[in-house]
């Protein structure tokens, strides 16, 4: 062995020891963040099973009071005494034995069958008594609720009072709500968890951490027998570590520290050694040396190194708002809060349009945001801008589009914007415009962008003035005189934290429906899911809560509510395109030989689905404010898009409105004894979802452009309104150009598995003669 290679040992085992302190700390970091996901993770685990034990405990001990409660009513009425009296016809000498000797009982009445006395006091006696009076006629048997009485909530059981076979009156009995609430008081409560009684929309009694009301219904469970249910929450535990469990990671977090403390007690001696026979000098001594051959100017040392001056920077000057083109989108404008928007631009927009509505001699306009963050600043720009013009603007406040468009119509303005990031991620907004009745969207939006930049937008010589109102009773009013379902529904309400979320379940309570809401608590940041009805990843749990509370149906919207989903009581995702089918046949029962529009991603059984109830199908492109425009142009009864956009123009005003379809929706269903037997009958095949491809050089229009100029699709009927659409016999394809996104829109639906897989390949040989570098996942 050579004298250097001990030398070159000894140097490794030095640079080792060296290093040796740095390699300890990073492997002390591992095992604290290790340890620290371990612990989150075991903490998150045991904090979920006491929120479910609590829970649990809660719902057995509600359901044990109030079920006895149930059965004692019946049997109270089965008693000698109140009988002879049902039987006589005495009424309030009945409600007087039913009362005898009943533990906690606060109240008890027998009201005439007919209500007539309850309808005609309805404004002084609350609706709350009458529902629950309504409910036990309708459903012909004991039922609870919980109602306000005197301003103060109690546990109502209403139930069929019968002398012998023949109903004679509604009894009531009114108990304290302590006997829902005493087992959630009881039951044992981690305070950094949550655990609410709920029924409906309303929290009775709420213990823990407020913060959670938000996420709780996912963990909810019904107290069986009542409308009433347990919410529970614990706080949120980030994913863990590497997808492992508390015990790996604890495990692992020991491993990294034993490795560390080996790390720190590396041999002394060896690195001493090494030390000692190492001469070549340290990076600091080297940079203590003078260069090989140069001395400084005392010749002990390097010349000092000049040192750079720089000026002062100056200050940055604010830059004037800057308009980016590319928000100005085919059926509305949209982008991202912080980057492409802020409350500058929404100001420009709004004088924009207010200069638009000037040249139509168009003076008040209603405005309304969804529940985004961003919502209060841009709405506070965008009415500066609409002021700025000369503009009347009557603020809505937080509302759906739906309820926004409404504004348009019951107030009479014409014209009206929703501030709304719509189904888009939180960091998202934007504003849907109508102005004179029509929904702007191509040329309209961007003739927008060409007025500032051109700057042609008018200054009034005074601001417009502003007004707030609350339209939201006017609308529920407006849904519920039209529609009162045949028999009570129970449905759960997925708002996906979005706008509708307060909205939606008022207005289908309000036609009769019963609701089990979840993620209707309104959060702009989304903490749950996707507000997108339209991708079924985002259905799971309304389908588990549809199960869950054994409901007849699940409804979801997405964000700002003009979209409606819908699963059924066994979890299948009914498609927009389907549900068409259902409300064409509705409406064509009425209105014979109507016009039913629906855009180009529909099914192709859709047509002749119409033409068989008497109707006339008529395909057009996609996009909401498109579908609006033919509408108006053809005088359509009905319209309705893949994305679950629904538009009613019999009975209703034409635009998109995912809660009004709700109502028409549970009108058709409640006249059959099983809603989802209805829908699942709907004609059906085998589709597939949109398939999203990027687009050559980010260009769908051109690459669209030369399917229609290149291909050829032998033996099909080509329709090239909105891209290339392809109908065979026995099934179709699609290929069009997105409106919002550089991508190829793609889908394909077919009577069999091997009739898609051929026109998917058929459709593959055509795209791909064009640009064999297209990225087909077919």
């Amino acid at each position: 062995m050579s004298e250097k290679e001990p030398r070159q040992a000894g140097a490794m085992l030095a640079q080792l020891r060296q290093a040796a302190p740095l390699l300890a700390v990073l492997l002390g970091v591992l095992a604290l963040w290790f340890a620290w996901s371990g612990w989150q993770q075991l903490r998150g685990e045991q904090r979920t099973a006491a929120a479910e034990q609590g829970r649990d405990a809660a719902v057995a001990a509600a359901q044990q009071s109030l079920g006895a409660e149930l059965k004692r009513i019946d049997a109270r009425l089965a008693d000698t005494a109140v009988q002879r009296a049902l039987i006589a016809g005495d009424l309030e000498t009945a409600a007087t034995a039913l009362a005898a000797d009943w533990p906690r009982l606060e109240a008890a009445d027998i009201v005439p069958a007919d209500l007539r006395a309850d309808y005609a006091g309805l404004d002084a006696g609350g609706f709350g008594r009458l529902a629950a009076l309504e409910a036990a006629r309708v459903e012909d048997r004991a039922v609870l609720t919980v109602a306000q009485v005197d301003g103060t909530p109690r546990v109502l059981i209403t139930a069929p009072a019968r002398a012998g076979e023949r109903l004679v009156g509604i009894a009531l009995a009114q108990l304290p709500l302590a006997l829902a609430t005493a087992g959630l008081e009881a039951a044992p409560l981690d305070g950094a968890t949550y655990l609410a009684l709920r029924q409906g929309n309303h929290t009775l009694l709420s213990r823990g951490d407020e913060g959670l009301s938000n996420v709780a219904a996912r963990m909810a469970q019904p107290v069986p027998g009542t409308p009433l249910r347990i919410a529970a929450a614990v706080p949120r535990v980030d994913a863990p570590l590497l997808g492992l469990g508390p015990i790996p990671l604890l495990a692992g977090a020991g491993l990294f520290l034993l490795l560390a403390v080996v790390a720190l007690r590396l041999p002394r001696g060896a690195a001493s050694a090494a030390k000692a026979e190492d001469t070549t000098p340290t990076f600091a001594e080297s940079l203590r040396a003078p260069p090989e051959g140069v001395e400084g100017e005392d010749g002990l040392g390097p010349p000092p190194v000049p040192v750079r001056s720089e000026s002062p920077k100056k200050k940055a000057t604010p830059s004037s708002v800057v308009l980016d083109p590319s928000i100005f989108r085919a059926y509305d404008i949209r982008g991202v809060v912080g980057t492409t928007l802020d409350a500058g631009v929404a100001e420009l927009v709004g004088q924009a349009v207010g200069s638009l509505m000037r040249e139509q001699d168009l003076t008040d306009i209603v405005v309304g945001r969804d529940g985004r963050l961003s919502g209060p600043d841009l709405v506070a720009g965008l009415i500066a801008g609409l002021r700025k013009a000369g503009r009347n603007v009557i603020d809505i406040g937080m509302a759906p589009t739906p309820l926004i468009y409404f504004g348009a119509y019951h107030l009479r303005t014409g014209c009206c914007i929703s501030v709304t990031g719509s189904h888009n991620p939180p960091d998202y907004n934007g504003f849907k415009i109508v102005v004179g009745g029509e929904t702007l969207s191509g040329d309209a939006i961007t003739d927008l962008h060409t007025r500032v930049a051109d700057d042609r937008l008018h200054t009034a010589p005074q601001p417009g003035a502003v007004s707030e109102r609350d339209i939201s009773d006017d609308y529920v009013r407006r849904i519920a005189d039209d529609i009162q379902i045949a028999r009570p529904l129970k449905i759960v309400i997925d708002a996906g934290n979005g706008v509708a979320g307060e909205l939606g379940p008022r207005v289908l309570e309000a036609i009769g429906a019963e609701v089990v809401p979840l993620y209707c608590d309104i959060d702009g940041t989304f903490p749950n899911h996707h507000p997108d009805p339209s991708e079924p990843q985002n259905l799971e749990d309304l389908v588990r809560t549809v199960q869950r509370f054994d409901a007849d149906l699940g409804i979801a919207f997405d964000g700002d509510g003009d979209r409606l989903g819908v699963v059924t009581k066994d979890g299948e995702n009914i498609f927009a395109d389907r549900l068409l089918m259902l409300f064409a046949a509705d409406v064509l029962e009425r209105n014979p030989g109507a016009m039913i529009v629906f855009d180009v991603k529909c099914t192709g059984r859709l047509p002749g689905h119409v033409l068989r109830h008497g109707g006339s199908p008529l395909m057009w492109k996609t996009g909401h404010s498109l579908i609006k425009a033919k509408m108006r142009e053809t005088g359509a009864e009905l319209a309705g898009e893949m994305s679950g956009h629904f538009f009613f123009a019999e009975r209703w005003y034409g635009f998109d409105d995912g809660i009004y379809a709700a109502a028409r929706l549970l009108e058709i269903l409640a006249l059959d004894d099983d809603p989802s037997a209805v829908l699942k009958a709907l004609p059906n095949g085998i589709s597939t979802p949109e398939i999203k491809v990027p687009a050559p050089n980010d260009d769908p229009h051109s690459f669209v452009a030369r399917v229609q100029a290149e291909s050829a699709f032998d033996g099909a009927r080509l329709s090239t309104i909105d891209g290339v659409r392809a109908d065979w016999s026995d099934g179709w394809g699609l290929v069009r150009a997105s409106n919002t996104t550089p991508v190829l829109v793609l889908r394909f639906d077919a009577d069999s598995r091997d009739a898609l897989v051929r026109i998917q390949q058929t459709f593959r040989a055509q795209l791909l003669a064009i640009d064999p570098e297209l990225a087909l996942p077919f």
